[in-house]
C-alpha cells in the first residue's frame, strides 16, 4: 500500500464520540508527505482519570480547543486539499485513498460516532487495520501487537505514545511495511 491516511485519536472518556485529539499523516507513493494534528474539544466534555492517564491530556488542554466538525473542516483544507478518502460511495474513484489504524474498529467506531453526534453525514469510510495486519504478518512471533510493539518490530522508534500524532506516525510505517 502506497496511498493512505493513518489516523489515530485519543478519546476523554468511555464514550467513542469524545474525541480530545486527532494524528493525521497523508501516505503518497510510500512517503509522509503531510501531517495534521490538533486537540478536539471532546463530547461528551468530561475526561475519566484512566484516559488521562494513558495520554495525559486534560481539560486544561482542550477547554478552549474546536469542536469536532471545525477540527475535521480544517483538516480537510490544511492535510487533504482535494484528496478524497475512500468510502463506500467513493469505491469506484480510482484516486480517493483509504484510511489506516491500528485497531481500526476503535479509531474508525471514534470518527463514526463523533460524526454522528454532531449529526454530520458520515460517508462509511474504508479503513485497513495494521493492527489485523500485524497479526497475520507477525503471528506469534511478537509478545503483543499493540502499537508500540508492532512498530518496533517493523524498525520504528514510537517515542511519545499516545499523543495522537506520533501514533499515526508509527501506524502510517508500520502500514508502509506490512499491508
Amino acid at each position: 500500500m502506497k496511498d493512505f491516511i493513518a489516523i489515530d485519536f485519543e478519546t476523554a472518556n468511555e464514550c467513542h464520540s469524545s474525541v480530545c485529539s486527532i494524528g493525521m499523516v497523508l501516505v503518497r507513493d510510500g512517503e509522509i508527505i503531510n501531517s495534521f494534528y490538533s486537540l478536539i474539544k471532546p463530547e461528551p466534555d468530561y475526561y475519566k482519570w484512566f484516559c488521562q492517564q494513558v495520554h495525559g491530556l486534560g481539560h486544561e488542554d482542550t477547554d478552549d480547543a474546536e469542536v469536532f466538525p471545525y477540527v475535521w473542516k480544517r483538516m480537510q483544507k490544511e492535510l487533504l486539499d482535494g484528496i478524497e478518502i475512500l468510502s463506500e460511495d467513493t469505491q469506484d474513484n480510482p484516486d480517493a485513498i483509504p484510511l489506516v489504524a491500528h485497531n481500526a474498529s476503535f479509531d474508525g467506531r471514534c470518527l463514526k460516532e463523533v460524526f454522528m453526534c454532531y449529526q454530520m453525514d458520515y460517508p462509511e469510510f474504508v479503513f485497513h487495520d495494521t493492527l489485523a495486519a500485524s497479526r497475520k504478518h507477525f503471528g506469534d512471533d511478537l509478545e503483543n501487537h499493540q502499537l508500540q510493539t508492532v512498530a518496533a518490530a517493523c524498525g520504528y522508534n514510537l517515542v511519545d505514545h499516545h499523543h495522537a500524532l506520533a501514533d499515526a506516525e508509527a501506524c502510517a510505517w508500520i502500514a508502509r511495511e506490512i499491508l
